[in-house]
């Protein structure tokens, strides 16, 4: 009974969708590996509307945008969730989003909107950072790194697992946080600090979920041996909520002091030549929901971008919100990146 209440409640939350569709629709949700949603919340969606919903996960974001690329004249889903800002650019130049501005659009703030013609639709944010293991730091008495540049130091060596930056967004997220510290023209360059993380034995993964769960020792029931990774600000609440029991105290924290964070914003969007464009903008209407939004923080562990969402008490307990996080235009990811990334792959991939 409690749970046909609660079913009841989240389709009354969904009244200003379209109403069921007469012939039930299947709707492809093209995502990355990370995406989550309560049970009772996307089905509350599929009964208020008639849409089926189907996951289709393609890996990290990075892949995801690659596949979606070559494969736009015969799209993999009818909507896209996850392309974020580092990868925004190259999406939207290969033209496989068709614009809709939901209703909802006008209550976002406007520091979350990167398209002006509305093609993708911010749905969360957070904030790339270093996380690192906090019964490691404390049983080997070793500062926490302050800034980049100290994780060249050899107090550091073989203590950090990083992303390629060509397939993984947080990946991306970290180059371009080192871009931003130390440039690419002088006599120390960003490339320069590379070849000190590389000497300095930074281990390479391929995506976000090898490096977090697999190389890094602070995840839950992880076998990894290195206590420093570069993962979210809001990655710790993750350690306390599936710890069983709960810990009063996050296992995990997050370095978040200035020129150390990489704001990143996730979108969604229509993909074009979906078969049914109805459904597709009633389901970006839909992550833009309230209660969406509010369900997000506990699945993603990301922030909603919706205002009036409430954080779970959690979340907003042991997340951290960078105060000056490193913010790069779209445009200059959009010039540089492939030059920026294709050094990046000569000096440190060779």
């Amino acid at each position: 009974m409690k749970r046909i209440l609660s079913c009841i409640f989240l389709i009354l939350a969904f009244s200003g969708l379209t109403i069921a569709q007469e012939t039930p629709v299947t709707l492809k949700l093209l995502t990355h590996d990370s995406f989550a949603v309560s049970e009772d919340v996307l089905n509350a969606f599929q009964t208020s509307t008639g849409i089926t919903v189907e996951v289709v996960r393609s890996g990290d974001a990075g892949i995801m945008v690659n596949q979606s690329i070559l494969s736009k004249d015969t799209p993999l889903g009818d909507v896209m969730f996850g392309v974020d800002n580092t990868f925004l650019s190259r999406a939207l130049d290969a033209g496989i989003f068709d614009a809709y501005t939901s209703p909802a659009v006008s209550e976002i703030p406007d520091r979350f909107k990167l398209d002006d013609e509305n093609r993708v639709t911010p749905v969360d944010y957070g904030d790339v950072c270093l996380n690192y293991d906090v019964a490691y730091f404390s049983q080997h008495a070793i500062p926490l790194p302050a800034t980049l540049a100290d994780l060249t130091k050899p107090e550091y060596k073989s203590l950090l697992v990083v992303e390629n930056p060509a397939t993984s967004s947080p990946g991306l997220a970290f180059v371009l946080l080192s871009i931003s510290a130390f440039g690419t023209e002088g006599d120390y360059t960003y490339l320069d600090y590379w070849k000190e993380l590389v000497a300095n034995d930074v281990y390479i993964a391929d995506d976000w979920s090898n490096a977090y769960y697999t190389q890094f020792s602070g995840s839950i029931g992880s076998e990894g041996t290195r206590p420093l990774v570069v993962s979210y600000a809001s990655s710790p609440p993750a350690e306390v909520y599936f710890a069983d029991p709960q810990p009063e105290t996050a296992p995990t924290g997050s370095i978040t002091t200035d020129g150390m964070c990489f704001r990143q914003i996730e979108f969604a969007g229509i993909l074009k030549g979906t078969s049914q464009p109805e459904a597709a903008r009633d389901f970006i209407d839909f992550l833009l929901s309230k209660t969406f939004q509010e369900d997000m923080p506990l699945q993603m562990f990301v922030f909603p971008v919706l205002p009036k969402a409430q954080l779970p008490e959690v979340f907003a307990k042991f997340a951290a919100v960078p105060a000056k996080p490193v913010v790069v235009a779209p445009s200059d990811i959009d010039t540089n990146r492939e030059e920026w990334l294709q050094l990046w792959m000569e000096t440190v991939l060779r």
